[in-house]
């Protein structure tokens, strides 16, 4: 009895403060901030006393080892939080009352997207810093395309459903440092290696190609038939931003690709299956 108390107590303190609709930008994006150096610590103290292999990176190397993880923990978030809002939550439901479809929003679908903004605005400004060490041109077109769709949907409340489609093209950014990762330990031609580039190209087949479609095709034709005319241009309008972050994912997959050299000869090939 005494847990729920707390619980319950905890609950409204955030939804009176932390949820509430004026303050909720500030509160997620700095939130996502904070997170995020929380993150880059912990996995500079951790990598440290249990990878051998980390003491012997150089310096821009440990860094991009601490941002990867970074971003590999906001990839797992925005992915969950996405699916369910996405496929589980009835929050975009037709069911509801609550009129066009992409016009509605919760303080915690908000919330969610003010820490993914925390989280790019982290990144964006760490790859100014190490610019071209931590990418180049096309990540900063990513990254700021990322800012104005996601902040336009967190401060409007539009669009959030389709924010939330695109964002499950996040799925492949855990493959892609794994990728990292295994080249900079000297795990390139293991079987892990192999295994982790089929998962990233069937990830991003599924989670990237078919989300820009589904969007331009749906998104109005759900406004068309709520018989509120006046959102279409709007709402075709809003998700070009979004699509526009999943197009240029194809970019930066590329760009990491690219950024290691593949040795498909035979005798890897051979190599890999031992």
């Amino acid at each position: 009895m005494v847990i729920k108390s707390y619980q319950d107590q905890a609950e409204q303190l955030l939804k009176e403060y932390a949820l509430a609709d004026p303050v909720i930008p500030y509160v997620s994006i700095i939130g996502g901030i904070f997170a995020c150096k929380m993150v880059y610590d912990l996995t500079q103290l951790i990598s440290s006393v249990h990878f051998k292999s980390y003491s012997s990176l150089s310096k821009i190397q440990r860094t991009e080892w601490n941002n990867r993880a970074m971003s590999t923990v906001h990839a797992v978030f925005i992915t969950v939080m996405s699916l369910y809002f996405v496929f589980w939550s009835d929050l975009y439901s037709d069911d509801l009352l609550a009129g066009l479809v992409t016009l509605q929003s919760s303080p915690l679908s908000t919330f969610v997207l003010g820490v993914s903004v925390g989280y790019f605005l982290t990144d964006l400004g760490m790859i100014f810093w190490f610019y071209c060490d931590l990418g180049g041109l096309e990540y900063v077109v990513h990254h700021l395309l990322s800012i104005v769709s996601l902040a336009y949907a967190m401060l409007t409340g539009e669009v959030q459903l389709y924010t939330y489609m695109v964002l499950i093209s996040e799925t492949t950014t855990p493959g892609i440092n794994l990728r990292w990762y295994l080249d900079t330990v000297g795990m390139k031609r293991s079987r892990a290696y192999v295994i982790n580039g089929v998962v990233i190209f069937l990830s991003w087949l599924v989670g990237c190609q078919n989300t820009p479609v589904h969007i331009s095709i749906l998104s109005p034709l759900l406004a068309l038939r709520s018989g509120q005319t006046d959102s279409v241009v709007r709402t075709v309008f809003s998700n070009r931003g979004a699509i526009g972050v999943s197009c240029d994912e194809l970019d930066v997959v590329c760009k990491d690709f690219q950024g290691t050299e593949e040795d498909i000869s035979k005798e890897a090939v051979i190599d890999t299956s031992r």
